[in-house]
């Protein structure tokens, strides 16, 4: 019996440890990693039943032990107090993790909104790539890859006729919004598309721009839309008359309007067609890169290498997850900090019920040596404080887990909780359980729950009979 109960404990400290590198985000989760959380919260709640076998006897006494003197029917106020402890500590964790994967989901969705999964680039500052529809036929006949498409890159400075510019990121693009578009862009609009049709016969083009550049600006679409001047930063020309070099200005009509989510790119992003991008940076037929949709985006690391590797020198390929390693490193090791520190919540909790139970001891300690006296075995001793603290502890995790999932869901839908998305890229705060944070959260409340009790169970089976009746 104790080496099958040592053999669980092993199990269990083993699934624990890697159901919380998943949920932290160490290890990417998986079937596997779901199957072995399941696993893990059986043989907890096996090793429970286990140390816990009550009779009829036991079990009334249990109960009578959790009410109160007074109020038979109702629960001790040192009851409560425990089982709201846990309650507290487990809702706590639920809906921090909610809101550390809510925060990674949330930026991951965004940043992938106008970034592909891989660019291919050149070597060198000018980013320039001349030979790209070699490089797109090569790279729409790999495996894995779902869509490709030219882009340009480039910088300007924007003005509506004010007295006013702004700098911005120039995003040439293709019109493609079907199945061939390589990232969900065109999904974002929320006036006009990227087909950049113009109402105007004095403008180079169509343009979009982000809708808190637009409220800057004050430059919307329309019939006719606003015209809008974006100012090269190469291609500035002599002027004899002025006998300087004068910039390029180049006259654009908006005809869209995005609204990301993402403060980078609607604050600072203006998109073109393609070809208008081209001439707008002084690029000829060369584009900046190619940019990829891949079938697995969380693969985009080796593929990248691997891409590289094939097509040789000058190309690098670059994807999303190490151009934003930083930040999600960031977020990770912000979810570890805030884990642990909410679950020392859960400790205090854990000891909370350690000194509930050793107080119940200390009252019941006359009582217990009636029992002894009168032929309960200690087993039966013990099994009755470890029981009472494993109820406490499967209660408040309960409600600790339903009002978790309660509040983060009210949150996650309420946008009760707004934040300054200059700095956080997002404008409110987020909530996303997800079930392997919530079973790992079950798990560990389980297992501190069963170890909590041990001490006072243990301490209450070795009353002497004949001092606890004579205990005062």
């Amino acid at each position: 019996m104790n080496r099958r109960r040592v053999l669980f404990g092993v199990l269990i400290a083993f699934g624990l440890a890697l159901q919380a590198l998943a949920a932290l985000g160490v290890v990417r989760a998986g079937t596997l990693t779901y199957a072995g959380a399941a696993v893990t919260l059986l043989l907890v709640v096996g090793i429970i039943v286990d140390l816990v076998r009550l009779d009829r006897l036991e079990l009334l006494i249990t109960l009578r032990y959790l009410r109160s003197r007074r109020a038979s029917r109702l629960l001790s106020l040192i009851t409560v107090i425990a089982v709201g402890g846990v309650t507290v500590g487990v809702m706590a964790l639920v809906v921090v993790l909610g809101v550390m994967n809510g925060l990674q989901a949330d930026l991951r969705d965004k940043i992938l909104v106008a970034n592909p999964h891989v660019r291919v680039l050149t070597y060198g500052e000018g980013l320039r790539l001349d030979d790209w529809r070699k490089v797109l036929g090569e790279v729409r006949g790999t495996p894995g890859v779902e869509a490709a498409a030219p882009f340009v890159l480039t910088q300007g400075l924007i003005s509506a006729g004010h007295d006013y510019a702004e700098g911005v990121i120039v995003y040439g693009v293709e019109p493609d919004t079907g199945h061939h578009a390589v990232t969900s862009f065109a999904r974002h609009f929320t006036k006009g598309d990227l087909r950049f049709q113009v109402t105007r016969p004095d403008v180079e083009g169509g343009i979009a721009l982000g809708t808190r550049l637009a409220n800057k600006l004050s430059a919307f679409p329309g019939d006719p839309g606003e015209i809008v001047t974006l100012v090269a930063p190469a291609g500035a020309r002599f002027n004899p008359s002025l006998g300087a070099y004068v910039p390029q200005f180049h006259r654009y009509e908006v005809t869209g309007i995005f609204d990301t989510g993402m403060f980078e790119y609607d604050n600072s992003y203006v998109a073109l067609d393609r070809r208008a991008a081209q001439r707008f940076a002084g690029l000829d037929t060369a584009v900046t890169g190619v940019e990829l949709r891949l079938r697995d985006p969380w693969e985009a690391r080796s593929f990248a290498g691997q891409l590289e590797a094939r097509l040789g020198y000058p190309y690098r390929a670059l994807d999303w997850q190490s151009q934003n390693a930083s930040l999600f490193s960031a977020l990770k090791l912000e979810k570890l900090a805030m884990a642990l520190v909410v679950f020392l919540i859960c400790v205090v909790a854990a000891f909370n019920v350690v000194g509930t139970l050793t107080m119940v001891v200390r009252d019941k300690t006359r009582e217990i040596g009636i029992l002894l006296a009168m032929g309960l075995k200690q087993a039966a001793i013990r099994r009755i404080f470890l029981a009472q603290g494993i109820l406490i502890g499967l209660t408040g995790t309960a409600l600790g887990v339903v009002l978790g999932l309660v509040l983060g869901g009210m949150v996650n839908r309420g946008h009760w909780i707004p934040i300054d998305p200059s700095i956080y890229f997002v404008d409110h705060l987020p909530v996303h359980t997800q079930p392997l944070d919530v079973l790992v959260v079950v798990a560990a409340s389980l297992v501190v729950a069963t170890l909590a009790p041990l001490y006072p169970s243990l301490q209450a089976a070795r009353l002497d009979p004949v001092t606890a009746i004579r205990y005062e």
